[in-house]
Formats: C-alpha cells, structure tokens, sequence
C-alpha cells in the first residue's frame, strides 16, 4: 500500500553512486581518500553502505559537484512544506 524506504537502501544506493562516479572518472578508492582527506576504509565503507558520517557523503558529493543538487533539492522540499496548508 505505502511505499517505504528504508536507511539502509539509501545507503547502499549512495554507496553505489559514489562507486560509479569514482569508477567513470578513474579514481581508486585511495585516490578518493586523498582527495578528501579521509582513509580507504571511509571510502570503502562509503561505498558499500556502511556506517559512514553525512560529513563524509557531503564531502563526495561536493567533489563531484553534486552538492548544489542535494542542497536545491532540501530547499524546494522546505518551500513546498511551507506552502503547503496545515490540516490542524
């Protein structure tokens, strides 16, 4: 009836996408960690949605531009939040 999402398909579905960004633009996961300055195992749990810190995931998707999106997203969802009409 409801669809739900779970935490932690989120998380295996940012682990993924990190994975494929880093894999198209031909970055090891060494390589990613320094870049921002975080270990492998932080990428390698990143990416196979393991406990990693939102810092971390702010931290990707800056790096590979995707920041802004997320950021645009958030803002729109508070628009329509406040826009729309308390049932109470």
């Amino acid at each position: 009836m409801f669809d739900t999402v779970e935490i932690k398909d989120v998380k295996k579905g940012i682990g993924l996408l990190v994975k494929t960004i880093r894999k198209k633009r031909k970055l090891t996961q060494i390589d990613l960690a320094n870049t921002l300055n975080v270990s492998r195992n932080t990428i390698q749990n990143l990416e196979s949605g393991k406990n990693f810190t939102a810092d971390t995931v702010f931290k990707v998707l800056k790096e590979f531009d995707l920041l802004k999106e997320l950021n645009d997203a958030i803002l729109k969802a508070k628009k329509e939040i406040e826009q729309t009409k308390s049932l109470y």
